[in-house]
């Protein structure tokens, strides 16, 4: 299936790894002419510039920068206007339960969580509004439609981007941009395993246990970060053309069993 992207040009946060960097190699094997990656590691974005260009006919560019600092965002927006999509992704939401978490840990994580991606939709949505042309993909989490108290900075951060993302995307039709929004469950990510470990240590006080937090999960397992990579860029095609405001869970059944993790 032709997706219709080759030409294109794309920004990825978060991309140095997990689903970003996943998500890069996807768009590069769908023909994507030229990547933005953006992560807060130098190394990690050198590394992937270096595989993607090795394997696939794509001009990267690299960032690295912390994007919950806004300035930060809004260079980045600056030096990417001509992108034809944004992936929003870059977020480190904390682990944990109310009484464990600080002021601090909670303004840290939604300033990377919200309003990065609120500043980048908001800066990079007036540069493809003026072309009449561009998608903005949202990776959430599911924790967002199935609130989670272990998880209580993540699962707030994450309803509220799902309502930013439906609220924006209502009306982004009106200017020619679609803004959609991934809902991934647990995906096979250095970031899962730190959330699992913390877990594994609030409900069993032994964080070498995580792993058997799998056999909770109606598929056993978590998903790949490439099957959510291919999500991402499957509603970033013109394939997708008549989805957006909405949001697409991709968890192996976790929400909708209302599974606690």
């Amino acid at each position: 299936m032709d997706l219709g992207l080759k030409g294109k040009a794309a920004l990825i946060t978060g991309a140095s790894k997990g689903i970003g960097l996943a998500t890069a190699h996807s768009f590069a094997n769908e023909g994507v002419s030229t990547l933005h990656l953006a992560a807060r590691s130098e190394a990690g974005l050198a590394a992937a510039r270096d595989a993607l260009v090795q394997s696939h006919d794509v001009d990267v560019h690299i960032h690295p920068m912390d994007l919950a600092v806004n300035a930060n965002a809004m260079e980045l927006a600056r030096r990417c206007a001509g992108v034809d999509i944004l992936v929003n992704n870059a977020a480190d939401s904390a682990a944990g339960p109310l009484d464990k978490l600080s002021d601090q840990v909670w303004r840290d994580s939604l300033d990377m969580k919200i309003f990065s991606y609120v500043t980048l939709s908001r800066e990079i949505y007036a540069h493809m509004k003026s072309r009449g042309a561009g998608v903005i993909v949202n990776d959430i989490g599911n924790s967002g439609e199935n609130p989670d108290a272990d998880y209580i900075v993540g699962t707030t951060g994450n309803a509220a981007m799902m309502a930013f993302t439906r609220a924006l995307g209502g009306r982004s039709l009106d200017d020619g941009i679609r803004v959609v929004g991934v809902n991934p469950g647990p995906v096979a990510t250095d970031r899962m395993v730190k959330l699992m470990k913390r877990r594994a240590l609030d409900w069993y006080g032994d964080e070498a246990r995580w792993e058997e937090l799998f056999d909770k999960y109606p598929a056993k397992r978590p998903a790949s970060a490439e099957e959510v990579a291919d999500l991402i860029v499957w509603l970033s095609s013109a394939r997708a053309g008549y989805i957006t405001g909405t949001i697409v869970t991709i968890d192996g059944g976790i929400a909708s069993r209302r599974s606690i993790i």
